[in-house]
């Protein structure tokens, strides 16, 4: 059966990076298509912000794939990581870094991620609606809104989730947010039977479906913006909060644990910052729901706080913690793999208030 297989990566673009990808024509066994169905392949690093000109080719690892929605059924995505020539991961490669935090001993907490991704659409150079050389009304109808003049680019947002669902994501929901012309959705456990909530997975998800968002986009010649501020003054940035917990967190006494992972986190909020998206001040300031960039603390369904503990997970006493501070730029495999890393870490001794 012959087949277009879209090869998708991420290239060397600092400080954040971009999904590229291009098209590999495929012979393939249906009944047998498998991740190695898909041959390892080449591109120029060079033009990707990944090599010299002079020793430009790099590799792509396939390392899963799914339906292709945008061609139709037997097609395929095809997600890689990036190799160098001697077999190494490239440094662009943060899933690579992901993986070893997992084979060094963070797989055994069972952890489970959800990212909430808010994006911003843009016509030309101002958000999609929004009056030419001007401005809507101030926030407060838009949110989850529904209707002309509150909700702008319904169209394109629903033709991306059923594309998501189409291709087997594993997207949880969506909604219009707070500014007018940004939306969110949320990839990442649902509770379904037999279906993964690990890092990996969801974070391949995660990039698969800002693919797809982009792909999409094209069509109505419209730029969805992960800009984690795309409107100065005023208006709420974007964000990618992050919802996690352990296999512990889950059981019953987990809170007592979730006081204990929150304390870690606080000794280590600058490192996490670091990581989770460039130009992240412009929208950790401590208004419009979050928190300040400078300032850790945590809250029961508290939105402008660093760490969320959901009002149901304090009334059960156990659950999942929401990490409110990531960018909507931010990199999962990264985000994934620093709060893995902090709560895997030894109980600090000192308890930080």
């Amino acid at each position: 059966m012959i087949a277009q297989a879209e090869y998708i990566w991420l290239d060397g673009c600092s400080p954040t990076q971009e999904v590229r990808s291009k098209t590999r024509i495929v012979d393939l066994e249906r009944k047998s298509v498998s991740v190695d169905s898909f041959p390892e392949w080449s591109f120029d690093g060079s033009s990707t912000y990944q090599a010299q000109g002079s020793d430009s080719d790099l590799l792509l690892k396939p390392v899963c794939f799914l339906d292709d929605p945008v061609r139709g059924k037997g097609n395929y995505l095809v997600l890689c990581e990036v190799f160098n020539a001697d077999g190494t991961p490239h440094s662009s490669n943060k899933r690579a870094h992901l993986r070893n935090i997992l084979d060094k001993g963070a797989a055994k907490e069972e952890a489970w991620f959800g990212f909430e991704q808010e994006y911003t659409l843009f016509y030309d150079i101002q958000p999609l609606g929004w009056p030419k050389g001007g401005y809507p009304a101030p926030q407060g109808p838009f949110y989850c809104g529904v209707g002309t003049g509150k909700a702008y680019g319904r169209d394109l947002v629903e033709a991306h989730t059923q594309a998501c669902i189409d291709a087997g994501l594993m997207i949880y929901g969506i909604n219009a947010e707070v500014m007018p012309s940004q939306w969110e959705f949320q990839i990442g456990y649902r509770g379904f039977d037999n279906e993964p909530g690990d890092p990996l997975t969801v974070a391949d998800h995660l990039w698969i479906a800002r693919w797809l968002l982009n792909r999409i986009a094209e069509k109505y010649d419209v730029i969805a913006s992960l800009d984690p501020k795309p409107v100065k003054g005023d208006w709420n940035g974007a964000g990618a909060h992050t919802n996690f917990s352990t296999k512990a967190m889950r059981e019953k006494g987990g809170m007592k644990l979730m006081e204990e992972i929150i304390q870690k986190l606080a000794l280590k909020h600058s490192e996490h910052i670091n990581d989770y998206g460039a130009d992240l001040e412009s929208r950790l300031t401590g208004l419009h729901e979050t928190s300040s960039i400078t300032e850790f603390r945590s809250g029961v369904a508290d939105r402008g706080a660093s760490i969320r503990i959901p009002r149901q997970v304090q009334e059960k006493g156990c659950g999942y913690l929401e990490d409110r501070r990531p960018g909507a730029n931010c990199d999962p495999y990264v985000v994934c793999a620093r709060i893995l890393d902090t709560i895997t870490q030894a109980t600090p001794a000192k308890v930080v208030a």
